[in-house]
């Protein structure tokens, strides 16, 4: 019934990702990589929960070059489990790190290409083909030291982070997206380098889900059969962003694709752990929970029965069995059927999934990320004051972000944005556009409910 995507091996460290492995489970920290202190606990916190990877964001070479000393009291304390160095806007920022970690992540968005300012772009044939050249002239070296060091690489594309070249050539489409991915992953290929892993990232399910069985397409069309990550980025927090990771995380794990999943949750990173895992170990169930739910369709109505020890397992099984049918638009409605719970909570649920899967909006939309060492604010206490006063705004979507990666990009799928843009500081979105910078954050909460206010009169 259910069968596994078949993929090569990845080694990374001590581990090796796709092949025959078993799906491996990681999470992110959220501190400033340059305290070294404060990694290592965090880490250590992420692997006592299960975590097999240990990623941190890594902005410069400052925070390249620590990863050495996080790495060897780490393994000083016991502590083996790989580190990932994530890396934007630099490439020799990928460099530095790939000389004392074992894996780093690289942003097609923003490896080689220009920060983004969504503008158009017109481009020749030939200008094309340069740019794609400028890739791989930065590119190779960095291969090669990841080559003599056995440092594994991940190919991470963001949806709300893709190039204005990209953009320009191909819209904000799933063909954009895995194309940002083929370009690297071409050159990958033509250097012999197989040490590497694939993500491709979005906040709606829908876009996540699609472009990732695009890729998985593409790639076979190739004859590339790469392990995947899979995550669906800046989920939120609490139930929300629960049921959203089960709606897209779920939907391809029951389809046999992913070999490595982070929940991406607005909490503490060790707080992912026990949900990835649950989610891995439910494929079989929630595979032929989805076949019956399929079956059950009748009136546009999905009838899912489903037994659970606890409301949190109830929740992710029943996002996870039907996560696909709904994105797929098999059916626009879901009825969940529980002995255990009242018919009031089981509404609920059914609410929530179909918003996760953007069948039907009955609540405010929150897109928050889940913050790194990037974050200069409160993240967790900010994302708290902005629902208690939004909660009733039915229908509106907010993003709320921990810096510019995704930010700006995510905020085309949100009506308000709320940005971090340095330290203490806030910016302000509508849709792509920053209506207002570097707000003090204790005045920024209360900026962006008097731009929401003023807009809906």
């Amino acid at each position: 019934m259910y069968k596994r995507r078949l993929s090569s091996e990845a080694r990374v460290g001590g581990i090796g990702i796709g092949g025959q492995n078993p799906i491996r489970i990681q999470s992110m920290g959220t501190v400033d990589t340059n305290n070294t202190e404060g990694c290592v606990a965090q880490a250590k916190r992420i692997i006592d929960a299960g975590g097999e990877l240990v990623r941190f964001t890594t902005q410069g070479t400052r925070e390249a070059e620590n990863m050495k000393n996080i790495s060897a009291q780490l393994k000083a304390d016991g502590y083996n489990a790989p580190l990932v160095a994530d890396v934007h806007f630099t490439a020799h920022t990928a460099d530095v790190a790939a000389l004392y970690c074992e894996k780093v992540r690289i942003n097609p968005g923003n490896y080689v290409d220009p920060g983004r300012t969504f503008k158009h772009l017109e481009y020749t044939d030939e200008e094309y083909a340069a740019e794609l050249q400028k890739i791989e002239k930065q590119l190779v070296p960095f291969l090669n030291i990841c080559k003599e060091h056995h440092t594994a690489v991940r190919i991470g594309v963001n949806h709300g982070s893709l190039s204005d070249r990209i953009m320009s050539r191909y819209g904000d489409t799933p063909e954009g997206i895995v194309e940002s991915c083929m370009e690297f992953l071409r050159i990958f290929r033509r250097e012999n380098f197989n040490d590497v892993v694939i993500s491709i990232k979005a906040s709606n399910t829908v876009v996540m889900v699609t472009t990732m069985r695009l890729l998985v397409e593409t790639m076979d069309k190739e004859d590339m059969h790469y392990p995947l990550h899979l995550g669906v980025t800046e989920a939120g927090e609490g139930e929300d962003g629960r049921i959203k990771s089960a709606v897209g995380i779920g939907a391809l794990l029951t389809e046999g694709i992913g070999d490595t999943i982070r929940v991406s949750l607005s909490e503490e990173p060790e707080c992912e752990i026990p949900v990835a895992r649950k989610l891995v170990d439910m494929i079989p169930e929630c595979t032929a929970l989805r076949e019956k739910a399929e079956a059950s369709i009748k009136d546009d109505t999905i009838t899912l029965e489903v037994d659970a020890p606890d409301w949190e397992t109830l929740q992710l099984k029943a996002a996870m069995a039907v996560g696909a049918l709904l994105i797929d638009k098999k059916a626009h409605k879901l009825s969940i059927v529980n002995s255990q719970f009242s018919i009031e909570k089981l509404i609920e649920l059914s609410d929530a999934i179909l918003q996760a899967a953007r069948i039907k909006f009955t609540k405010t939309e929150y897109i928050s990320c889940p913050g790194c060492g990037r974050t200069l604010y409160n993240l967790q206490e900010t994302i708290a004051k902005i629902k208690a006063a939004t909660k009733d705004l039915v229908g509106l979507k907010i993003g709320i972000m921990g810096c510019i990666v995704n930010g700006p990009g995510e905020m085309a799928d949100a009506d308000y944005g709320y940005v971090g843009a340095g330290r203490g500081k806030i910016s302000l979105y509508k849709a792509k556009v920053c209506v207002e910078k570097n707000i003090p954050e204790e005045e920024a909460v209360e900026k962006l409910l008097e731009l929401i206010r003023k807009d809906r009169g």
